[in-house]
């Protein structure tokens, strides 16, 4: 779920752009949908997971934490070699090989879930999640910038786009899949039902996984068209900054155990004050695990202002707050799509089974990919007048694709036609925001907020259409704090990168937080839907976070004599 800034520097005189090598792009871009699919796949098999091993909804959002906390840890090894060998361990493989390995290492991920199943496991199965992601992480940290290399700097933005729209396209039919390999129809079922079916369903769904991450890493391997894409590199020092991460990640290890342990309590007799004072135990200890990334960051950038010897990226205030930017925006946008199907289980919100909420998920998911293809539209060389029609068109047609795509699968998309008011509003404020970076992510976020208020404050139609649109509303945020956060770094731009991407450990932690909010309201409410309707305020907060971020970094790039706003350069499109 990352990508790259693509605004490189084009020598001057360049007039003849370097021929694009299609043959490896279209290699390339298989990889994107992967992503794509697995990411989006989640959100219909939280809810499966759910019902089977009767999870409450804390455990079930356990499936985000595996499969995010991996980009996270991948990401921290990567960059740590780098730090302690000096040198980039991708760039010393090679674009081609790290991308191979990484499959190779998502396949064993799938394998390891295989196991699991067959044990009957919940755990394991997690930890299979989190060997898939772990393996995406190296393929995303390769995958982007070799896009970039594949062609003249000048187009590496419509690559990368391009690799967008497959990844969004992955987004948009995985919760079918997904959906139709575990409940095997596209049919409404009971949640008995499906606590009654069988695991193979997932041992055949991984399976199949796993030979298309060999079959993808045999076509790279054999392609004579896919460079090696070696880079020798020297990383710049910050070892100050690793020790911090370090640290992070170590105190994170200490707040999730105790949240962990608490669970091999039998509470099966216990009073209700007992059970709400565990809840609140939990809690406690995540909102601890969330101050430590916050607090964490800002004191390391604090002490950075004192002396930036050491701390590399971590000494420029719009990296640091550019990571939180990341951490927030990765964790409402997964946190949304996946506890939407508990909300939509009660009747205030139509009181949909698990298999019917997949049409919502899959809009859901749609919506980004709605957002996404309209802000691709600014990459490409067209003029003002031809851009202005395409704002307009793209979404809708990518909207239509949804309802299409989904009416094929089976779904009845009628109670969704009208969701098309929603993608108006988001035409509107993207041409308002003419894609300026601090611009764009400003208004969205505001418009994140206020549908997500919209949506804890109302229920049926109204409040399901806001949390869906918190997927149109977060369709074009990465490339926009991305942006703004490495703007100004210099030689700590890769650096910064890498920490950004660190930062999608936000999905691994705030969809946990949500579902232990929703465990600990819910414990308090005898009202059906209670806990999970207003743990959404916790999205509210997100964006909230977003909206601010994206005013103040504006400000601190004029101080460092960076108007970001008035470029005429186009950010990278967000991958998933």
């Amino acid at each position: 779920m990352a990508t790259i800034q693509t605004n490189q520097p084009i020598a001057a005189g360049a007039d003849s752009l370097k021929e694009t090598n299609y043959g490896a792009l279209g290699t390339l871009v298989t990889v994107f949908f992967f992503w794509g699919f697995i990411a989006a796949g989640n959100s219909v098999f939280i809810p499966f997971c759910k019902h089977y091993f009767s999870l409450d909804q804390f455990q079930s959002q356990l499936i985000d934490f595996a499969f995010y906390t991996a980009y996270y840890v991948g990401a921290l090894v990567l960059f740590a070699y780098g730090a302690f060998g000096g040198k980039d361990l991708v760039g010393k493989w090679g674009y081609k090989r790290s991308i191979i390995y990484g499959l190779l290492f998502s396949a064993l991920g799938a394998a390891a879930m295989i196991i699991a199943v067959n044990a009957n496991t919940f755990a394991g199965m997690l930890a299979g999640l989190f060997i898939v992601a772990l393996g995406f992480s190296l393929q995303q940290t390769a995958a982007q910038p070799f896009a970039i290399t594949l062609g003249d700097p000048k187009t590496g933005t419509t690559r990368v786009n391009l690799g967008g729209g497959v990844n969004s396209f992955g987004t948009t039919i995985g919760p079918i899949v997904v959906a139709f390999a575990l409940f095997g129809t596209t049919a409404a079922i009971t949640d008995e039902k499906i606590a009654g079916l069988s695991l193979s369903k997932v041992i055949t769904l991984y399976t199949c996984v796993g030979a298309l991450f060999i079959g993808a890493a045999a076509l790279f391997f054999f392609s004579k068209k896919v460079p090696s894409g070696i880079l020798e590199e020297k990383t710049e020092k910050a070892g100050k900054a690793l020790y911090t991460l370090l640290i992070m990640t170590g105190l994170l290890v200490m707040m999730f155990v105790p949240v962990f342990s608490s669970y091999k309590t039998d509470l099966t007799n216990a009073t209700d004050a007992e059970k709400h004072a565990m809840e609140a135990y939990r809690m406690k200890w995540l909102l601890g695990a969330l101050a430590v990334v916050v607090v964490g960051l800002l004191v390391a950038n604090l002490s950075a202002k004192k002396k930036a010897d050491g701390w590399g990226a971590m000494q420029y205030p719009q990296l640091v707050l550019g990571m939180l930017g990341i951490f927030f925006y990765v964790g409402v946008e997964v946190t949304i799509g996946s506890n939407l199907g508990e909300l939509l289980r009660h009747k205030d919100f139509g009181g949909f089974q698990a298999s019917e909420a997949t049409k919502y998920i899959a809009m859901y998911w749609g919506s980004l990919m709605i957002g996404r293809w309209a802000g691709a539209v600014g990459a490409f060389n067209l003029s003002k007048k031809t851009k202005d029609i395409l704002l307009f068109v793209v979404p809708l047609v990518a909207f239509a694709i949804i309802i299409i795509v989904n009416t094929i699968a089976g779904y009845d998309m009628q109670p969704l036609f009208y969701y098309v008011a929603c993608v108006a509003v988001q035409i509107v404020a993207a041409y308002l925001t003419k894609n300026k970076p601090a611009k764009t992510l400003l208004y969205f976020s505001l418009l994140g907020v206020i549908a997500m208020v919209i949506g804890t404050l109302t229920t049926g139609t109204l409040a399901i259409y806001a949390f869906l649109s918190g997927g149109l509303f977060c369709s074009i945020m990465w490339p926009c704090i991305f942006s703004l956060s490495i703007a100004g770094l210099g030689k700590y731009t890769t650096q910064g990168s890498a920490f950004l991407i660190m930062m999608i450990l936000g999905g691994g932690i705030i969809p946990p937080i949500q579902g232990k909010v929703a465990d600990y309201l819910q414990a308090n409410s005898t009202h059906d839907g209670f806990g999970i309707h207003n743990s959404y305020w916790i999205a509210v907060l997100c964006f909230a976070y977003l909206a601010f971020f994206a005013f103040i970094t504006k400000g601190i790039l004029k101080r460092q004599g960076i108007d970001y706003d008035a470029t005429t350069e186009q950010p990278a499109e967000e991958l998933i």
